[in-house]
């Protein structure tokens, strides 16, 4: 049998790395963990953390955790599960076309959503106001990665995975304006508008399988620069992407190094949101399913903080304020845990 520590895999996949845009972080280059580890002899740091997010319990929670319809009755509306892989097919595709790394793209998609909260941003928004401290998804999905996984060990990723993570959300309201933030590494940037491009697309398809609108509805320019279908209205974008960003590659002009899309499909991507949440998550069917959302995030949180003692040991353990363990609790929930620990919390 072969010795696998002797075929030297992870070396050969590190030099080929070094075909990479210039641009590109290479995991041997890595800044490494929080607490050094002896190297796998077949996967490079950032397929191991890749890894390790996909076998996390918080990854597989992600599956009953709302995007924009609570608890809805169809098979095939998106969850937040779906939407991060999403997000990492779109960061995937952009990546490999910019000659970026890819293992590295993947592993931030797959966690960029770890600590979003039930319900949400509903859910966010809410815990966000009860907080001292404020809460933040991007910043819990930290917290789940460094903390809370792994019986409070946490995964222990590379510092690259975990800037990507806390940098993925977007600080402005306006799609790469003067307040969008484009620091970090640039696959992160890729996870940052893979993110963009995956709800807006999945969001309005939810809508109209909701009934909510029809595609007649969406204004002409949108359809006629994005596409009038999803599959098109993606692959717009994703090319838009690449294009403008093409001087990452190394290949081309190195002037430009960020990830970043043109004037005409920006502006229809913003106007594309801005629609979204005109008809759809400002809409009255949707904004009473958030209230009742944002009830049962606030009974519980205002219950638990009361009675701590009914905190899992895992969270009530640990030295941190009574707000925080209440938080942590509550955000790593999923939509039907919640409804049904606020049921019983009211009906014992």
């Amino acid at each position: 049998m072969y010795n696998v520590k002797n075929l030297g895999i992870r070396q050969r996949i590190e030099e080929r790395e070094e075909m990479l845009s210039s641009h590109a972080v290479k995991s041997r280059n890595s800044r490494g963990r929080l607490r050094s580890e002896t190297y796998c002899p077949v996967r490079t740091v950032f397929q191991q953390d890749r890894d390790r997010i996909i076998h996390s319990k918080s990854f597989r929670r992600l599956k009953h955790k709302t995007q924009v319809f609570v608890a809805p009755s169809g098979d095939h509306y998106v969850t937040r599960l779906t939407h991060t892989l999403e997000v990492s097919q779109i960061g995937r595709t952009i990546s490999r076309a910019l000659n970026l790394n890819e293992d590295l793209t993947e592993a931030i998609a797959l966690g960029h959503d770890l600590g979003h909260t039930p319900f949400g941003h509903t859910g966010e928004a809410v815990l966000n106001d009860l907080n001292p401290d404020g809460f933040r998804h991007n910043e819990q999905s930290l917290r789940v990665v460094d903390f809370l996984e792994n019986d409070g060990r946490g995964l222990n990723l590379t510092f690259e995975v975990r800037e990507g993570i806390l940098k993925h959300s977007k600080s402005g309201t306006v799609l790469l304006g003067e307040d969008w933030v484009n620091d970090g590494n640039l696959e992160g940037q890729v996870v940052k508008i893979a993110d963009i491009i995956a709800f807006v697309n999945h969001d309005l398809d939810d809508a109209m399988r909701a009934g909510l609108l029809s595609v007649k509805e969406l204004p002409s320019s949108i359809l006629s620069l994005l596409g009038n279908t999803r599959s098109e209205r993606i692959n717009s974008m994703i090319i838009d992407v690449i294009e403008c960003s093409w001087g990452v590659s190394g290949m081309c002009s190195e002037d430009k190094i960020a990830i970043t899309m043109s004037d005409k499909i920006r502006e229809a991507t913003e106007m594309l949101r801005e629609f979204l949440f005109d008809r759809v998550y400002r809409a009255s069917s949707i904004m009473e399913e958030n209230n009742k959302a944002g009830q049962v995030i606030n009974y519980m949180y205002g219950y638990l903080m009361k009675h701590h003692s009914l905190l899992p040991e895992e969270y009530s353990l640990r030295q941190e304020p009574i707000e925080r363990q209440v938080s942590d609790y509550i955000a790593g929930m999923t939509d039907q845990y919640a409804l049904q620990l606020s049921r019983q919390i009211c009906f014992p």
